[in-house]
């Protein structure tokens, strides 16, 4: 059984107060893929361009990682640049050039259409809609989503979400999709458009979880030093849904153990927490599994009281 991670695979320039990197591997997709394998495999869908390099799929393969639902296409591959705040809790959008990316038309290869597990990175409201029509076989979908499909495709956005079983957003997107500031009837409201369960991130201060028997929240894992936060909500997106395809869970034989549905978000935080230590996708090529679960036991204890 194996996930499916539908986004982009980009290359990123990025300047925060600890360094700059003209061009590294990024994009949604990547980091959802290298962050989940850890716990499932993982079947990509995606589109990249002619000067996509070799190495950069090699490191997708050694990953584990299924890339034949990667498009290669005449031309580049998205370029996306950003400069940081002093605090990294803000962002500046230097250039985003979609080439290749924005002919992004999701086709699934036929091995891919049957797998069980599904999860949707922050494309457009309609191509999530039309992965879901293309899958037969699926227990568990969902996915992300941002202000500006919530505020130019909200109908389009609300007719997507309706078929999910999990949406994840931050306490912005959050505010903004329900028309309500606090963050309890916030969860309410979207919980009410469709999705069973929901995660609000946090940034630096966590994350909390809403489903239908309570809700849950994780501290952030306090780094020793924060490099580049570029990535962290899609590596939480990973580990969230990584663990719980790990699990083997079902939602169609009742609800989600809600001790199962924590840990998810403990390991996306230990993902994302992950992420935030070197440039780009640079912490995954030497990470472990036995250092992701120490961490994870980390956050037990640091909850435990």
């Amino acid at each position: 059984m194996s996930l499916v991670a539908v986004g982009s695979v980009a290359y990123d320039g990025v300047e925060t107060p600890h360094g700059k990197v003209e061009r590294m591997l990024g994009g949604a997709c990547t980091y959802i893929a290298l962050s989940a394998s850890y716990f499932t495999h993982v079947k990509i869908v995606a589109v990249v361009g002619e000067d996509f390099a070799k190495e950069d799929r090699n490191l997708l393969d050694s990953r584990n990682i299924d890339t034949s639902g990667m498009e290669q296409l005449a031309g580049k591959t998205f370029f996306w640049s950003g400069v940081y705040s002093a605090d990294m809790n803000d962002r500046t959008t230097l250039r985003t050039d979609l080439n290749v990316f924005a002919e992004f038309d999701p086709k699934l290869p036929e091995h891919y259409k049957s797998q069980p597990y599904v999860l949707l990175g922050n494309i457009q409201p309609a191509l999530q809609h039309s992965v879901k029509r293309q899958m037969n076989g699926t227990r568990l979908i969902g996915g992300d989503t941002m202000n500006y499909w919530i505020n130019d495709f909200r109908q389009e956005l609300e007719e997507t979400i309706r078929h999910w079983d999990f949406l994840l957003i931050n306490d912005s997107e959050a505010r903004l999709l329900s028309g309500e500031s606090h963050l309890g009837r916030a969860a309410e409201k979207i919980m009410a458009m469709g999705p069973r369960t929901l995660i609000i991130k946090r940034g630096e201060y966590g994350a909390l979880l809403f489903h239908a028997r309570g809700h849950f929240a994780v501290p952030g894992y306090l780094l020793d030093q924060l490099q580049d936060p570029t990535g962290a909500g899609d590596c939480f997106a990973g580990g969230f849904m990584g663990y719980l395809a790990e699990e083997g869970v079902d939602p169609a034989t009742g609800p989600i153990d809600a001790k199962i549905l924590g840990r998810a978000v403990v390991y996306g935080s230990v993902m994302g927490s992950f992420c935030c230590e070197r440039f780009g996708v640079d912490r995954f090529r030497t990470l472990t599994r036995s250092e992701i679960d120490k961490r994870f036991e980390e956050f037990r204890n640091l909850t435990s009281f």
